[in-house]
Formats: structure tokens, C-alpha cells, sequence
């Protein structure tokens, strides 16, 4: 990530990289339980499900501290959109029980592109009010997709019940009948968490100080962190492919 002079912060790099990292390691036990029937039984536990959150959390919100360094955040939310509909149609000819109907590529797309649209009004809002504001909401609007919204997964309203009675209405957070993705990020409760991140570039700006102190580079996290895009496009067919492998001429 750089800075509007062009220095990179390399420590926001390697955060990225390291998410990713955390996500290679993730997905490949995930192809082992879910796939070849390796049993671990603390990864659909509370171990599991706090790893997985930590891994989505990492990605969306410096997902939305990238907005601020990106040049056009249209042409970045329709290219990262386009190959989350690329995804959705893999999964549904090669592996449809695993199909991916709004992922995080799709949210990261729609994100990026709702930023380009609104940005610039959310933008009045003061940076430490949009931040707050935004990891608040994004904690009581955490239960949309289960029918309520509360503190985290604690239920404290429940929401009209007709929401999902649609199929149409689960990019926003309400899946209807039968409805099934392996990947799922709807716009509620995630947008928040990625307007925070938008918040935290704006805090960043203003604080050359703590800029600085993100500069320093991570060699290797730092350089996978700036393909992510590239490894995360690629990641599961390799992981796939190298356990299948494994299991077909060495197990």
C-alpha cells in the first residue's frame, strides 16, 4: 500500500500478507475435513470459527484501507466483481456442491464500487466517528443472515421474517430458501467493517507519525500480501489439486 507521496507502508503489507497466509493454511485443512474426510473436530468449533472471523476481518478492513490508495475504486470494484461472477461460474460447472454465490470477491467488488459511488459523502463524516461507527454497527448488525441483529451473536432484535422469504436478497444480508454459497460475505453486516477501514486511511494520512512507524518493510509477507488478489484467485485449485494428488499416489 502507498502513500499519496509513493512510499509503500510495509507493514500494512505484510498484514495482508500474513491474513493470507492464515487463509492458505485455512482452506487447506478446510479441503481436508470438509473434502477428504480428515477429522478435526475443533475446526467446526469455536477454534475454527474465530479463525475463520479473524481471517474475513483481516481482509475487509484493509480491504477498505485500500480504497483510500487507489487510483479508481470503480474500475477496482468492477474488476474484483467480475472475478467473483468469474468464481461463482467455476464452482457451478466444476464443482457445484461448493458453489460460491456471493463471496468475498463479490463483496469486495460491490464494496469498492458503493465507496466510489457514496465515498465521497461518507467522507464529511469525521474519521473517528466513521471508524467507531463502523466497527459498532458492524458487531450489532453481525447476525443479519440468522434472522436478527444484536451485540455480535447475542440476539437483541429480530428481523422481519418476510426478508427471507426472497431469493433475490442475499447479496444484502438475507438468504432465502434453500439458499447455499461456500464463500458468503453480504453488504450487512461486512460494508461496515470495510467503511471502518476506509476511516483508519483517513487516520493514517493525518498522522505521519504512525505512518512512519508502518513503513518498515517484511520481506516475504510484504511481497505476498501485495498479490493477493493473484494468490487468492489461484489458491484453492492448487490446494485442491496438491491433496488430491497426495491421496491418489502417496496415501
Amino acid at each position: 500500500m502507498q502513500t499519496a507521496s509513493g512510499r509503500r507502508l510495509g507493514v500494512l503489507d505484510a498484514a495482508r500478507g500474513f491474513v493470507l497466509l492464515n487463509m492458505l493454511v485455512y482452506h487447506l485443512l478446510y479441503d481436508l475435513v470438509a473434502l477428504f474426510g480428515v477429522r478435526l473436530s475443533w475446526f467446526w468449533e469455536w477454534q475454527g470459527t474465530v479463525w475463520q472471523q479473524f481471517i474475513a476481518c483481516g481482509f475487509i478492513f484493509l480491504s477498505g484501507i485500500s480504497c483510500g490508495f487507489s487510483r479508481s475504486n470503480a474500475r477496482r470494484g468492477a474488476q474484483l466483481l467480475g472475478w467473483g461472477m468469474a468464481l461463482s461460474l467455476g464452482t457451478w460447472l466444476v464443482m457445484p456442491q461448493q458453489i460460491i454465490r456471493f463471496g468475498v470477491l463479490h463483496f469486495l467488488g460491490c464494496a469498492a464500487l458503493l465507496w466510489a459511488l457514496t465515498g465521497r459523502f461518507l467522507e464529511r463524516l469525521p474519521a473517528g466517528v466513521l471508524l467507531t461507527g463502523g466497527l459498532l454497527l458492524f458487531l450489532l448488525t453481525n447476525g443479519t443472515q440468522w434472522g436478527y441483529w444484536g451485540v455480535w451473536r447475542l440476539p437483541l432484535l429480530e428481523l422481519p421474517a418476510g426478508l427471507y422469504t426472497t431469493r433475490w436478497l442475499f447479496p444484502l444480508g438475507f438468504p432465502g430458501p434453500d439458499f447455499y454459497s461456500s464463500d458468503y460475505f453480504p453488504l450487512l453486516p461486512w460494508i461496515f467493517l470495510f467503511w471502518a477501514g476506509t476511516a483508519f486511511h483517513r487516520v493514517l494520512e493525518n498522522a505521519p507519525r504512525l505512518r512512519r512507524a508502518l513503513a518498515p518493510q517484511a520481506p516475504l509477507l510484504s511481497a505476498l500480501g501485495r498479490r493477493t488478489l493473484v494468490v487468492y484467485l489461484l489458491h484453492q485449485p492448487v490446494i485442491y489439486g496438491l491433496v488430491w494428488m497426495w491421496y491418489r499416489f502417496c496415501a
